[in-house]
């Protein structure tokens, strides 16, 4: 079996995907739970069965933002891996399905950097690396470490391409 790439991400990531996991849970909470809480409230001898919703969703709101939390972020950090050779990009992620990228660099077309409100708190940034094909995000890179590779994968791109 080939090996793992060996380069991992910035433990800080595991706090940005616990507050945007949650953030999204608590959206999705208040969307699928508001309704029942306004009929419980504003008819409750006639919605004796909206409370009790309201209750089993607040109870399955709570394991999941426990497994979001606690259980997801330490393993998603673990499984996540990625190289830069001079020929390719190697990604391995996955949790549940596995996946494995190799991107050569004659394909890249574009690489970026990225960073919204909660990777710039924890001074982190992700890097993007297009080509025809889609785009493949490498998140949570100290915004030095995300600025060298993107320039690296540029130039490893444009040698690539020069060489053909």
């Amino acid at each position: 079996m080939e090996q793992l790439p060996t380069q991992k991400l910035n433990p800080k990531v595991k706090n940005v995907w616990r507050i945007n996991d949650l953030v999204w849970l608590v959206v999705l909470y208040l969307i699928c739970t508001l309704p029942f809480f306004i009929v419980a409230n504003t008819a409750p001898e006639e919605s004796g069965w909206a409370m009790p919703v309201v209750i089993a969703e607040t109870v399955a709101c709570i394991v999941l933002a426990v497994v979001f939390a606690f259980v997801l972020p330490p393993i998603r950090y673990a499984r996540w891996r990625y190289d830069v050779s001079p020929e390719f990009l190697d990604i391995a992620k996955g949790i549940v399905w596995k996946k494995r990228y190799v991107i050569p660099f004659i394909r890249v077309q574009n690489t970026d950097t990225r960073q919204g409100p909660v990777l710039r708190a924890f001074g982190l940034s992700s890097v993007t690396v297009s080509t025809a094909a889609g785009a493949h995000e490498i998140p949570g890179l100290d915004s030095n470490t995300a600025a060298e590779l993107r320039d690296r994968a540029a130039e490893l791109a444009r040698i690539a391409r020069e060489d053909v």
